[in-house]
């Protein structure tokens, strides 16, 4: 598993945080402990189901008290949106909006492929981003305007652009499945049948965020979801953005925060997956 931090890294970097990145980091930091823990000794947590196939344990609900905590000791008029606590509305103007284990089902099948996720929104618009993935120790963020970065172990930050391909052909796509009492399986699956016969490969992973961080770091080329939540992608959104990619819906329209379906691409194949999900 990935060294455990205290705070954000001292590293030499052209980058410059903000003091409010270096604030979400902390808390992603603080969250990422009990998790790391937990990821150990998953076969003892205490797993309750939301809906069909959908879980939430003590681990996910511990990592959003945490963030909530550390948020609240810097910006406690901030507002909070979570995946399993609900919203507090703050002042109006500022909102948190975080994830705390993107990726639940891997976590909870010991598969080492989950992140938190943390966003913030002033008046409506996402103006920074963190994703932290515990196990590999990666940390993606953003704030609009000043690019989005990659800080990896022993290594500085280093400046996340998506990837250059234009040929469906060559292109790496990754995308979420719907599972049991989730989705119209038959619509989607004539969707990825699409998407298969015309590009390289498909890529299920089953972590959002980490599929949006993928985008901007030119691992994939695209990203295509149905019926994703504000947590599931605030963050991810701001980072392929910032990254030089292009956030609509399957259909090309602005996507809404929390709309029915979200497509994430490099500039070269956002039209060709536009007309196949169309």
């Amino acid at each position: 598993m990935g060294r455990e931090r205290s705070g954000p890294p001292e590293r030499k970097s052209l980058a410059v945080r903000s003091a409010t990145i270096t604030v979400m980091i902390r808390a992603c930091f603080a969250a990422a402990k009990s998790l790391k823990r937990d990821f150990g000794e998953v076969e003892q947590l205490q797993v309750s189901e939301k809906g069909p196939g959908d879980f939430v344990s003590r681990a996910d609900i511990m990592a959003e008290r945490t963030l909530r905590k550390e948020l609240e000791r810097t910006r406690p008029e901030y507002g909070f949106l979570g995946e399993e606590g609900g919203e507090i509305k703050g002042d109006g103007h500022n909102r948190w909006i975080a994830d705390p284990l993107d990726g639940t089902t891997n976590f909870l099948h010991g598969v080492p492929h989950f992140a938190i996720s943390l966003a913030l929104e002033r008046d409506g618009e996402i103006i920074a981003a963190v994703i932290y993935q515990p196990i590999s120790d990666e940390l993606f963020w953003a704030e609009k305007g000043n690019g989005a970065f990659i800080d990896t172990p022993n290594a500085r930050s280093r400046r996340l652009r998506v990837s250059g391909r234009k040929e469906l052909t060559r292109g790496l796509i990754a995308t979420g499945i719907p599972f049991v009492g989730k989705g119209d399986h038959p619509a989607y699956l004539r969707k990825l049948e699409a998407v298969m016969g015309k590009t390289a490969g498909v890529r299920r992973w089953g972590a959002a965020a980490l599929d949006l961080a993928f985008v901007a770091a030119g691992r994939y080329d695209a990203f295509f979801e149905y019926g994703l939540a504000p947590w599931d992608v605030a963050a991810g959104l701001l980072l392929v953005q910032e990254a030089g990619g292009l956030v609509t819906d399957t259909k090309g329209q602005p996507y809404v925060l929390g709309g029915p379906s979200i497509l994430a691409s490099n500039v070269g194949l956002r039209d060709p997956m536009i007309d196949i999900l169309s």
